[in-house]
């Protein structure tokens, strides 16, 4: 499959929540998990078979896609994942959240760590759930998990852990030991993991593998809630497509009651890409990995040459987490507008002074990027 990454394409007019953002701007989006590449030939092809087909009517989840799952977790992970425990949702924000609502009794407090995706942030407040945060700590440029803390906090009513693996915003693929670590910690304490994973395919660094955390022993499966998608992977967020796993009967029982009356089913259109996906486009996905490996090579170079800018190595993801404290800015996000690049604002992951960036474009448009960041910073 030729796959062409350095393809410009105008998504303006399109009503991209990216591109929407800087309507009639010269400001290059960089900022919302969305790339800028166009999905595989495999996906565009089913979906038009499906519109020419002409009928959109309501979908259960083919036999096929289940087996595509299933025979991929088995494939690169070697675990073994019956077809009951998949539950198909339109989104790992609404599994996020129905975990919270779900989880536990309404005095119970939820933890997760920091800087986070934003919606872990807000979901146990949208469930009238306390929040509690861990700070992530830096071990030789790397952020990992601070297990006293976390321990501490499980110690007092806690009933759900929002985990996120590999970490965005920071890009770490966590180790066996670490995993093992936090799933004998939560076991410990009677703490549920909900194990948002997914940015599972976009590990950068040859010598790191992804573990879900289910498959790491028979506890892990019986306490976490696994979520996944092809939607991040395949560049298909729109078609609001994803899956949770849950070995675990009565865990399962308790999400599914959740869901019902609440969260619709997937649309026919993201089953189908899903398939699609997940039975045709490895070869898709491989030529993407070793795209964004290029990308991310850049991004490290250049900004760590940027005045006061620190950025650890990125294992996984398409988003660096730029520390630029050291700029004395007090609103970042704006500064780097006016220089004509639109980028995350790390308040809104729980950390001032960060900003986050999408590599998941064009070298051309990454490279632009950096010039205008490098070109203002020079300024200060």
């Amino acid at each position: 499959m030729n796959c062409n990454f350095d393809e410009i394409i105008d998504r303006s007019g399109t009503s991209s929540l990216k591109y929407e953002k800087y309507k009639d701007t010269d400001i290059l989006p960089m900022w919302v998990a969305d790339m800028d590449f166009k999905v595989p030939t495999p996906v565009l092809k089913i979906l038009q078979q499906s519109i020419e087909h002409g009928i959109l009517g309501y979908t259960i989840v083919p036999d096929e896609l289940n087996c595509a799952v299933i025979k991929r977790l088995k494939s690169l992970y070697d675990w073994k994942v019956e077809k009951e425990w998949i539950i198909w949702i339109p989104g790992v924000v609404s599994a996020l959240n129905n975990s919270c609502k779900t989880i536990g009794k309404p005095q119970d407090q939820i933890v997760t760590t920091t800087p986070i995706y934003p919606p872990f942030l807000d979901a146990p407040g949208n469930c009238e759930k306390k929040l509690v945060t861990v700070p992530m700590v830096e071990i030789k440029q790397r952020a990992t998990l601070d297990f006293d803390a976390l321990e501490n906090k499980f110690k007092k009513n806690t009933s759900l852990f929002m985990f996120c693996s590999p970490y965005n915003p920071c890009g770490t693929v966590f180790t066996r030991q670490e995993i093992n670590k936090l799933v004998e910690l939560c076991a410990a304490n009677d703490v549920v993991i909900c194990s948002d994973e997914i940015h599972s395919d976009f590990v950068l660094d040859n010598d790191k593998h992804h573990l879900p955390t289910a498959s790491i022993s028979q506890t892990a499966a019986q306490q976490t809630i696994t979520l996944m998608a092809p939607s991040k992977t395949y560049n298909i967020p729109g078609l609001g497509c994803s899956f949770a796993i849950i070995p675990d009967e009565r865990l399962r029982q308790k999400f599914t009651s959740g869901l019902q009356g609440l969260i619709p089913h997937v649309n026919l259109l993201g089953l189908f890409a899903a398939t699609a996906a997940y039975k045709e486009c490895d070869d898709w996905l491989f030529q993407l990995i070793a795209y964004l490996r290029k990308n991310r090579d850049i991004v490290q170079t250049r900004i760590n040459k940027m005045k006061g800018c620190k950025l650890n190595p990125i294992e996984s993801t398409y988003l660096a987490w730029i520390d630029v404290r050291q700029t004395g800015l007090e609103d970042p996000v704006r500064f780097f507008e006016q220089a004509g690049v639109g980028l995350s604002d790390g308040r809104f992951f729980g950390q001032k002074g960060f900003v986050r960036l999408n590599f998941g474009c064009p070298k051309s448009v990454l490279e632009k990027g950096l010039n205008r960041m490098e070109t203002a910073l020079n300024k200060l």
